[in-house]
């Protein structure tokens, strides 16, 4: 500390600077000025921690002098000597502030212990405001440092066992009890009802957490909200008790959150509600929150409870796909989306439906599907290589609305290319299509080609012949035989069964075809494939 003497008596100062022991009371430097002028010029130059000061002085009275340190130096503590005991003086001084007021003579031991008492004081204030200056700093981030300490017992990375917590919370200064309680609410963000780019998406969960903390926690001091991932959040609320109005009042606030989300966030929202738990039981109550989450693929904007008896996972049945499939091949699609949404709605009444089920539907349906537009010569990667179906795709086991986003975008683009292909495609390549697709089968032949294009065949060969310079049966021999090469070269299929799946039932005929169109016969095709030298066609 540095300390300031003021008084017109010189002999007085210079004795009172010489007899006490300063640095006992932590004194450092001891200043002297002998009237208000100097004394202001001292404190313009050096920082006064304290100050004793007479009252009555020729150029101004101390009490003058005070008033002006007050104004410019309010943390300056002030000790008046005075010779004069009058009371107004000393309700004056006690007035502006002054820490005390000694009347002279005064013994070196009354001012030695008002010195270390005023000394006191300013350690202390200074001490209060070292602290206030780390209060603000935690006032600051104390949202910040508490959100990574659930982070880190949510994430296991802090043991799930007391002491492991204990120990954390006192490193880094977070009150903590064993005796604390919290409820787990973890916020499913569904889906946003409009397109957001990744900033707007952002901000928008920025203002759903606010919203939370408001609606949902009220009290800063008795709860928080945690960005858990994507479209997740989980509010710790502080639950020191078990009692039904309370979890009643809790579920009208989330139902008022996700009323509130819809009107003005453009999302639909649903609650898991956990139990009651201590802080090292939280890991495994929020994952099984999360789990629960995965599953509900049924219901939006709903307040599920943790204590609800859940769903039995037994088989249930599948819809009847082959008929479904029937349908599509004859272009009954709106009948089959119909169909598609009947079977997810029942479903979802009698409450079997969950993520397992609709995963299993999900891919039957795509299966169907492929089949079908597989026999009208599209390819899955053509039909779904489009920004929208990379778009919903992923999500389209995630509930059953994203479900019949994606079934109706599909199907649309189905009719589509359908369509389009038909439109476009010559009776060659139409011919060329239906033959790929019904390479293994005997009955392909001219005739039912022919009928397949609605032309009389004898004209189908004319156009056929045209273009490609081959006849369609040629055209088809030419593929059967191309494709039993292939076998035979690639595969280990005997070859009675290479016959019969390029559309020979009689394996005597398919090998004097073969040998017609190569030189060689199967067999022996095969073993000069094995030693590299593969026997050239006829046509070669």
């Amino acid at each position: 500390m540095q300390l300031l003497i003021v008084d017109d008596e010189i002999l007085f100062v210079e004795g009172l600077k010489s007899d006490l022991r300063w640095e006992t009371f932590g004194v450092s430097t001891v200043h002297t000025a002998y009237n208000i002028r100097q004394a202001k010029e001292v404190f313009e130059n050096y920082p006064i921690d304290m100050m004793l000061c007479d009252i009555e002085m020729p150029q101004g009275s101390g009490l003058d002098l005070l008033i002006w340190v007050r104004e410019h130096y309010p943390k300056t503590e002030s000790i008046f000597l005075t010779c004069h005991a009058d009371f107004k003086f000393a309700q004056q001084a006690i007035q502006l502030g002054c820490f005390d007021y000694l009347l002279k003579p005064v013994t070196l031991a009354q001012l030695e212990e008002v010195i270390v008492k005023a000394g006191d004081k300013i350690n202390k204030e200074s001490e209060l405001q070292q602290y206030s200056r780390y209060g603000q700093f935690w006032v600051q981030h104390q949202p910040i440092l508490i959100e990574r300490f659930w982070l880190d017992i949510l994430h296991e990375t802090i043991p799930s066992n007391l002491e492991a917590i204990r120990a954390s919370a006192a490193e880094r200064n977070i009150p903590f009890s064993e005796e604390m309680r919290f409820l787990p609410v973890l916020i499913s963000i569904q889906r946003y009802h409009k397109e957001l780019s990744l900033r707007d998406e952002k901000i928008l969960e920025y203002a759903i957490q606010n919203s939370a903390e408001e609606m949902i926690v009220e009290q800063k001091e008795k709860g928080q909200v945690l960005l858990l991932g994507s479209q997740n959040l989980l509010a710790i609320v502080s639950w020191d008790q078990e009692a039904e109005p309370e979890m009643e009042r809790l579920k009208q606030k989330c139902e008022a959150f996700i009323s509130s989300c819809r009107s003005f966030f453009y999302c639909d929202i649903s609650c898991y509600i956990g139990n009651r738990a201590f802080v090292h039981e939280l890991p495994s109550m929020v994952h099984e929150l999360s789990h629960r989450e995965k599953s509900n693929v049924a219901y939006n904007n709903t307040i599920f409870m943790l204590s609800d008896k859940k769903q039995s996972s037994k088989q249930v049945a599948m819809p009847n796909l082959p008929v479904w499939s029937v349908m599509l091949k004859e272009g009954s699609m709106s009948k089959v989306l119909a169909e598609a949404e009947r079977y997810l709605e029942s479903m979802m009444q009698t409450g079997e439906l969950d993520a397992r089920i609709l995963h299993q539907f999900h891919h039957d349906f795509l299966q169907m599907l492929y089949h079908v537009i597989m026999l009208k010569g599209i390819q899955a990667r053509e039909l779904l290589s489009d920004a929208v179906s990379i778009e919903l795709a992923p999500r389209a086991t995630r509930s059953v609305t994203d479900t019949m986003a994606w079934i109706k975008h599909i199907m649309e683009r189905s009719l589509q290319y359908v369509k389009t292909i038909e439109q476009t495609q010559s009776v060659a390549e139409r011919v060329k299509n239906h033959i790929a697709l019904h390479l293994n089968e005997q009955e392909l032949s001219r005739e039912e080609i022919a009928n397949y294009v609605y032309l009389n065949p004898d004209y189908l060969d004319r156009i056929f012949k045209k273009e490609t310079g081959i006849s369609v049966t040629e055209y088809l021999v030419q593929e059967r035989m191309g494709m039993a090469k292939e076998l035979l070269s690639k595969s280990g299929m005997s070859i009675s069964s290479i016959a019969a799946h390029v559309g020979y039932s009689n394996l005597a005929h398919f090998s004097k075809r073969f040998k017609s169109v190569t030189g060689m016969n199967p067999n022996d095709y095969r073993q000069h494939g094995r030693n590299g030298t593969n026997g050239k066609s006829k046509t070669e």
